[in-house]
């Protein structure tokens, strides 16, 4: 069995910019006043990374970060809750998301799950209304709200896996697939091989160039996706 770790931002769809009105909307009720800076687009660092750098780069003493990051990082899954949507009027399913996540959940031999710079909770909603819920095991997935170290995150969806399916995953037989080169760099500090796919802010030279293992334009032949998981197993 292999373990699929999807990334979902820019990977599989995209929200526009629900995720930076919520940061801007969260970070004015918990610090009192509008940020003039947002993080920046299509990074995939963790919401937690993400959080800090926002009060950091706002002027926020650093003594006051961390409280105030916790504040904000427990009311972000409730604001995006508001937005479902306006995530649908202003994001899209990215091509061919579904037909190879279809492709992956029904291949016997694929575990799809996701492990992605999100919170649990916000991942499942953003999946949830774009109807990806189901074709992913979201109890096993890693998350921000797992740990902030984005590479961690690997381990703990090879872990959860392992004790709901009774297998073992580690390198050989887990591979993550996103966009960005934080999801290169996850994969090869965790213990994945990795598959870029050139649908966000990376282009695929970049994702060659940082390590991953193969580098695919979009997610439309999902039959070419599949051989590339299978190959991915040493």
């Amino acid at each position: 069995m292999i373990l699929v770790l999807w990334d979902i931002d820019r990977t599989l769809l995209y929200v526009g910019d629900v995720d930076r009105l919520v940061y801007r909307t969260v970070f004015e009720k918990v610090v009192g006043r509008a940020p003039e800076r947002l993080p920046a687009k299509g990074t995939g660092v963790t919401m937690p990374v993400a959080v800090k750098e926002l009060l950091t780069v706002n002027g926020v003493p650093a003594e006051q970060v961390d409280a105030f990051a916790q504040r904000i990082i427990g009311l972000m899954p409730g604001e995006l809750e508001w937005h479902r949507e306006r995530m649908l009027t202003d994001g899209l399913l990215l091509p061919g998301a579904v037909d190879s996540l279809t492709a992956v959940r029904k291949s016997p031999h694929l575990l799809p799950t996701v492990v992605t710079g999100n919170l649990q909770a916000s991942a499942e909603i953003k999946l949830s209304t774009f109807d990806l819920i189901d074709l992913v095991d979201p109890a096993v997935g890693g998350y921000a709200s797992d740990d902030p170290h984005r590479p961690a995150l690997v381990s703990v969806a090879q872990q959860r896996a392992g004790a709901v399916y009774g297998r073992s995953f580690d390198r050989s037989n887990t591979v993550i697939v996103g966009d960005s080169l934080e999801d290169v760099r996850t994969g090869r500090e965790g213990g994945a091989r990795v598959i870029g796919v050139s649908s966000g802010t990376t282009s695929a030279a970049d994702l060659a160039d940082a390590g991953a293992d193969h580098v695919i334009t979009d997610l439309t032949d999902p039959s070419q996706l599949l051989r590339l998981i299978g190959t991915e197993v040493t």
